[in-house]
């Protein structure tokens, strides 16, 4: 066995579970003679496939062997993988793929095509029914960046490369000046969820299926918690800004998997645990703190495109595994510029379809400012949220009371009212029009909390949702 089958199959043994793997169809190789292909060793066709568990979860995984043929994928190859995928289907379980591949293999031209064609389908077929995972370990490249794009989450070593298109083969640029393959334009880019070396991509593969459902109908991930259910979140409120941390301060044990930690980082993805159960959550973020607690990054409190696209996509999943969703609003309104208004509409859209779409339980805490339309697209209860919290200091509204007092009461202010007079005029607006307490009066807000007491409340929202069932009007799916 060459050293880079080793590897392959290596890194299978370092994922699963101590001894636990079973290879199938070791024994396939290439089927072309063209370009004198039988004169050439083929050992598993490049590709080690097979069973195994991760912490006792069934898992089904693939992992390519570079040594042969580069790893290029050929018919066998690719129908190994969909086999695997087969099987995954059937037993409702996970894939997960390890990629190292130079693409498509050219000595067996449409065979090739035509079997990627089906690992495609296959795993459009997968898509919401079971989890899918892939983790780009080496080369990934031509057709073969469009599976890790297929998949539900992409983690990506740091030396890897993923491109459709090298860098040196984009018109006007050049790997030097943008290596628009690496690991960090990617994980800018959003195309991968985590990114880092290999051992540590392997622990959090296994933390990642350890608290994920195995497939969209067994009950939601489970694990018992000895973390109090009412305890007290002391400080909290000074995560408001960085809601990351607030996210972590409230989940059991203080445990939080962030997804797409690099992309649009004033909006925030990823897992938490509340009374052991599983949960999304979407959250604005102002500011990233360090473990001091020193301000490193600052955003503005507002929606971007790329920021809505990440929410959304995140709460498709959560809905289609049945994992719950909560969210921390705290948002102004959608960033003003140019490059931004091409296309912040049609991405406000998809955030506003995926949380009014879902049917899963869903709660929100405005724990800030929540302004105009951008405060509507972040799981609002007249779009289909169950519960809506507010934090005491947290105000709703159409706008800030000092802007909302310079449009109504313009022309007294022209006429000479004056900085009092706005003052005056904002404070009513305030009172009236933004107060959380007036919020809840009406209805839109179920709930006025201090910041401490958000996991108890949360967790007993959870709690009395947990039978939730929705029925939606009959289609074969939307169009947003």
């Amino acid at each position: 066995m060459s050293n880079s089958t080793k590897n392959a199959s290596g890194r299978i043994e370092s994922l699963l579970d101590a001894q636990s793997f079973v290879e199938i169809g070791s024994l396939i190789s290439a089927r072309s003679t063209d370009f004198n292909m039988q004169t050439k060793e083929t050992p598993a066709d490049g590709v080690v496939t097979g069973y195994g568990t991760i912490n006792g979860n069934l898992v089904y995984v693939y992992s390519q062997d570079a040594s042969v043929l580069g790893g290029s994928v050929g018919e066998m190859h690719a129908k190994k993988i969909s086999q695997v995928y087969s099987m995954a289907m059937k037993m409702g379980a996970p894939v997960i793929g390890i990629i190292d591949c130079n693409g498509l293999r050219l000595q067996e031209a449409t065979d090739a095509l035509n079997a990627l064609g089906g690992l495609y389908l296959d795993q459009v077929n997968a898509s919401g029914v079971i989890p899918q995972i892939t983790m780009v370990m080496g080369s990934c490249g031509g057709g073969m960046a469009v599976i890790p794009a297929i998949t539900d989450f992409t983690f990506m070593e740091t030396k890897a490369k993923m491109f459709v298109n090298a860098p040196d083969a984009i018109d006007g640029n050049i790997a030097s000046k943008c290596d628009t393959a690496s690991a960090k334009f990617k994980n800018d880019a959003g195309t991968v969820d985590v990114t880092g070396d290999e051992a540590e991509l392997i622990e959090k593969v296994r933390t990642l299926i350890s608290i994920l459902p195995a497939n969209n109908e067994e009950d939601m991930s489970y694990e018992e918690t000895q973390d109090d259910l009412n305890r007290v979140c002391e400080g909290v409120e000074g995560f408001a800004g960085d809601t990351s941390a607030a996210l972590a301060a409230i989940s059991d044990d203080n445990f939080f998997f962030e997804t797409k930690e690099g992309y649009a980082k004033e909006m925030v993805t990823g897992f938490i645990r509340l009374n052991g159960t599983t949960v999304g959550a979407v959250a604005n973020r102002s500011e990233i703190l360090d473990e001091d607690g020193n301000v490193t990054e600052k955003f503005d409190s507002v929606l971007t495109a790329s920021g809505c696209y990440k929410a959304a996509e995140f709460v498709n999943f959560c809905d289609a595994f049945n994992i719950p969703v909560l969210t921390l609003t705290s948002v102004k309104g959608y960033k003003a510029t140019k490059a931004e208004e091409v296309k912040i509409a049609k991405a406000a859209a998809k955030l506003i379809y995926a949380f009014a779409n879902a049917t899963v339980p869903k709660v929100n805490v405005i724990i800030g400012e929540a302004y105009g339309t951008s405060y509507l697209a972040m799981n609002n209860k007249s779009i289909g949220a169950d519960m809506t919290f507010a934090w005491a200091d947290a105000s709703v509204g159409m706008m800030d009371s000092v802007s909302a007092a310079k449009i109504i009461y313009a022309d007294e202010i022209s006429a000479g009212g004056g900085a009092a007079l706005v003052n005056e005029k904002a404070a009513e607006y305030a009172a009236l029009q933004s107060n959380v307490v007036s919020a809840a009066r009406r209805g839109y807000i179920d709930n006025i909390i201090d910041a401490k007491d958000t996991r108890k409340y949360v967790i007993g929202a959870f709690e009395m949702l947990y039978t939730k069932i929705e029925n939606r009007p009959n289609k074969k799916h939307g169009t947003v």
